[in-house]
């Protein structure tokens, strides 16, 4: 497949062929998954917003929602199959980093060594939330994938917004829902869990809206490279299917 002219084809279409750049859209998954829950779950920051004060939040808001872009690139431009393969190596890659981060702080450190402190602070999470977080991460990336897979085919592929923003308002919300309770009811009074929840929801998907130039530039590049334009029209739909081809 070469630059230029770009086919429209059924995602089973893609099985067998040579994609060029999947493999690094998959890297840039992991990575940015990775990274946003390791530098990011471990600082609170703040800004000083004009009239209201000061206002902290998680670091991760920043960078965590990029995965969800990079997953709404990899169902539109290659299919919900190649994004379910992702979804899986996320969350493999997820359970590694938090068996490795218990592992390496739970080594006893040499007498000489002062960072035992620090290393317990930054990656001694507490296995409720690490447990929250990626249970909440498979099933709203799932639904994100699926919604925007079903959308661009109800859309004929029009109006790429649509779908890249719908999509993010389910899997976020539905990882919100998860994340919040799971990780923080019976710590947190009820109505501040609540606010957090659809605050939080409210600040990706708006993050994610406004990155959508972005997502339009790299889905375009990469249709063009690529030269498809994959609907995915009879997938099989279930996270658990490992074959690349169709339901029936």
């Amino acid at each position: 497949m070469s630059g230029g002219r770009v086919k429209a084809i059924e995602a089973s279409a893609l099985a067998g062929e040579r994609l060029r750049y999947f493999d690094f859209v998959m890297a840039a998954f992991v990575t940015v998954l990775l990274l946003s829950n390791v530098l990011g779950a471990g600082k609170v920051a703040v800004i000083d917003l004009p009239g209201i004060g000061e206002w902290p939040f998680g670091a991760g808001i920043l960078f965590f929602p990029v995965s969800y872009v990079i997953g709404d690139v990899l169902t539109e431009v290659y299919g919900y199959a190649r994004a379910r393969r992702c979804i899986w190596a996320g969350f493999g890659a997820l359970m590694f980093m938090a068996f490795m981060s218990y592992a390496v702080v739970a080594l006893p450190p040499a007498d000489d060594w002062t960072g035992q402190a620090a290393y317990e602070q930054v990656f001694g999470q507490v296995p409720r939330i690490v447990f929250a977080s990626m249970i909440a991460f498979w099933a709203g990336e799932f639904v994100n994938s699926y919604v925007l897979a079903r959308m661009k085919v109800w859309t004929k592929g029009r109006h790429l917004w649509t779908r890249t923003v719908g999509s993010t308002v389910a899997g976020q919300g539905v990882d919100s829902l998860i994340f919040y309770p799971l990780a923080f009811y019976g710590q947190w009074d009820n109505s501040t869990l609540v606010i957090v929840l659809l605050t939080q929801w409210a600040l990706k998907v708006s993050w994610e809206a406004l990155l959508t130039p972005f997502t339009y530039a790299v889905v375009g590049f990469l249709k063009r490279r690529e030269g498809v334009d994959v609907y995915d029209e009879r997938t099989d739909f279930s996270p658990f299917r490992a074959s690349l081809g169709t339901s029936r």
